[in-house]
């Protein structure tokens, strides 16, 4: 099918997944999850062909990868939905005007979601299940690097759905993997309700610049840890090597390393060396050069760059004031840290930062879905209108209003 078909096929069957009852849809989330497991192999055998074809390097390559533990915490996923009440029509408020109008405002699908996103085909079933819990249609959009992986997932899905008596086609998989096509999905006016990218900084761009259909932006993540002068090392190095190690490649990993002087000048000989035993490449600014002679020159661009590999820049400031002004400039919105023994400057590093997701004496690597409890998420937000942060159920929905009347005339 060509692109506007296959997201008017999504369209046609809005209905088939909008007015199931929660019961329903949580049986549908076993189902699907049930599935992913029992025809792991099938799905391996796809995202190895997609593996072996790719030619964009190491940190593209574990995005794409799959293996029965990630296929399994995909499932995992799905299944933790079930948990969560759906939204869809919630009263969010209700009141009786002077004129005896009874209204309410009631949560509801957006209608058909249209996704963009790259290599993780683990964003397939992720989108599938928040959209079927909240009663959404989905067109998928991957990169044609992970096409036979979403190919596979979606086929298993939708075949486990349609073999249970349940119309599957409100899922969507775009065959189209040329520019053109995407160039054309963001153009869906009237057929998509909302489009969501999820990617590289440059598919983010691309797709702000060029959508015509309303978009949740989800941003990159030139995320920071903040040392400040009364951090204790037994905690800080834990969080940092977590938050920058754990998983290189993932938009809440740990780029910038912010340190007051004080701590910096006790201390950071041996948070370069706990970052070096784990291969992290460090530059960094002229003061923190001067304290530890093996710390690469840092260029500007570095302070706001997404690296999505084993390298850190190094700040060092004079205080949580100048902390918080560096962080704001250089952060891209998504999850920033501060590690301290201070309550007065964790509360002000709180409250100060300007993004998504503000942690005091955690790591960054907490900013998911499945970790905050939504059972999964469809993106990191970071813009401010709608959604912010991890983009669960609730931020999958919108709202009307109902009024009831007897007769009522405006006079």
């Amino acid at each position: 099918m060509t692109v506007k078909e296959t997201c008017l096929a999504a369209k046609a069957n809005v209905n088939a997944v909008a007015f199931l009852t929660e019961e329903e849809r949580n049986q549908m989330l076993s189902i699907a999850a049930d599935a992913l497991v029992a025809r792991a192999e099938d799905i391996l055998a796809a995202n190895a062909h997609d593996v072996e074809a790719c030619t964009r390097g190491d940190q593209f390559k574990d995005r794409l990868m799959l293996n029965v533990p990630r296929i399994g915490g995909i499932a995992e996923g799905l299944r933790k939905l079930r948990e969560i009440p759906c939204p869809v029509g919630e009263v969010i408020e209700r009141h009786t005007t002077e004129s005896g109008l009874e209204i309410e405002r009631v949560r509801v699908p957006f209608g058909v979601v249209g996704i963009i996103y790259e290599a993780r085909p683990n964003v397939t079933a992720d989108a599938i299940g928040l959209c079927l819990k909240s009663g959404n249609a989905v067109v998928l959009r991957g990169s044609k690097d992970a096409y036979s992986s979403n190919e596979a997932i979606v086929g298993v899905i939708k075949d486990a759905l349609k073999g249970a008596g349940y119309n599957p086609e409100f899922i969507q998989l775009i065959s189209d993997g040329t520019r053109e096509g995407a160039q054309e999905f963001m153009k869906m006016n009237g057929v998509l309700d909302v489009l969501i990218p999820r990617g590289s900084a440059s598919l983010i761009r691309s797709t702000m610049e060029n959508a015509t259909v309303p978009v949740i932006e989800t941003g990159t993540g030139n995320c920071h840890i903040y040392l400040d002068e009364t951090a204790d090392l037994q905690k800080a190095l834990p969080i940092l090597v977590n938050a920058k190690t754990q998983r290189t490649s993932v938009c809440n990993a740990c780029e910038s390393l912010v340190v007051d002087r004080p701590f910096a000048e006790k201390h950071l000989p041996e948070v370069i060396a706990a970052l070096r035993e784990k291969k992290v490449e460090v530059v960094g600014d002229e003061d923190s050069r001067a304290l530890c002679k093996d710390i690469l020159p840092a260029t500007e661009e570095d302070f706001y760059t997404e690296f999505l590999a084993l390298k850190i820049s190094v700040k060092i400031v004079d205080g949580v004031d100048e902390a918080i002004a560096f962080i704001n400039e250089h952060s891209t919105g998504h999850s920033d840290a501060i590690v301290t023994e201070n309550k007065e400057n964790a509360e002000k590093f709180l409250r100060g930062i300007d993004s998504a997701c503000v942690y005091a004496n955690a790591s960054t690597r907490f900013t998911d879905g499945f970790e905050f409890g939504f059972g999964a998420e469809m993106g990191i937000s970071t813009q401010k209108l709608h959604a912010r942060g991890p983009m669960g159920l609730r931020e999958l929905t919108s709202y009307k209003f109902l009024i009831r009347g007897n007769g009522q005339v405006r006079k």
